[in-house]
């Protein structure tokens, strides 16, 4: 995301702070910055619990701040709370995938990265996941969504950025975006 850039300042939840560029950074520093990842294919611990995977995570922010807590996670994603004794390998597609993005968010993050979030799940769990995502940034954590979905992304997003072989083909807000059919056409095939 920022492999170009040594440094680069950031607005995040409300302030400005200088980040590091992670490119090539062990996973605890990234996290130490403040930045969480959701990756593609959900990277559960499938011999832990649920409450296990997402304890396991829980900390406080950057700042010190526990905004998100355990109580708060499972409110946001309701199944989970039901399935606390369940190993991980006993969810389904889309509860692992709510069990990912909640324990990036136990991670009190200033910056929540989305890989493919709803990959290869059913279209009512994927309305779900896309509907938590746009409460996400209602909480005032900054979010970036890598995904094919551009209708569920630009849905949420307040820019778009398009990339092809690294470069930026595409910047721009939503109205900008759908008002480029050739764009979409081109880059999206849609």
């Amino acid at each position: 995301m920022y492999a170009s850039l040594p440094w680069r300042t950031a607005t995040l939840s409300g302030y400005t702070r200088a980040l590091r560029s992670p490119t090539g950074e062990a996973p605890y520093l990234v996290a130490r910055q403040g930045i969480a990842y959701v990756p593609e294919g959900r990277a559960i611990f499938p011999n832990l619990t649920v409450a296990e995977n997402l304890a396991m995570a829980a900390r406080a922010g950057v700042d010190g701040r526990r905004e998100w807590t355990f109580e708060r996670a499972l409110a946001t994603f309701p199944r989970l709370a039901q399935r606390l004794s369940y190993g991980g390998w006993q969810l389904s597609g889309g509860e692992q995938q709510m069990l990912t993005i909640g324990r990036a968010l136990l991670t009190n993050p200033d910056l929540l990265i989305l890989d493919e979030a709803t990959e290869g799940l059913a279209p009512q769990i994927a309305r779900e996941i896309w509907r938590i995502i746009g409460e996400i940034r209602g909480f005032g954590i900054a979010t970036a969504i890598v995904d094919k979905n551009y209708a569920a992304v630009t849905a949420i997003a307040d820019r778009s950025v398009v990339l092809v072989k690294g470069r930026v083909a595409f910047e721009g807000d939503r109205a900008a975006v759908l008002a480029e059919p050739a764009l979409l056409h081109r880059y999206l095939g849609v």
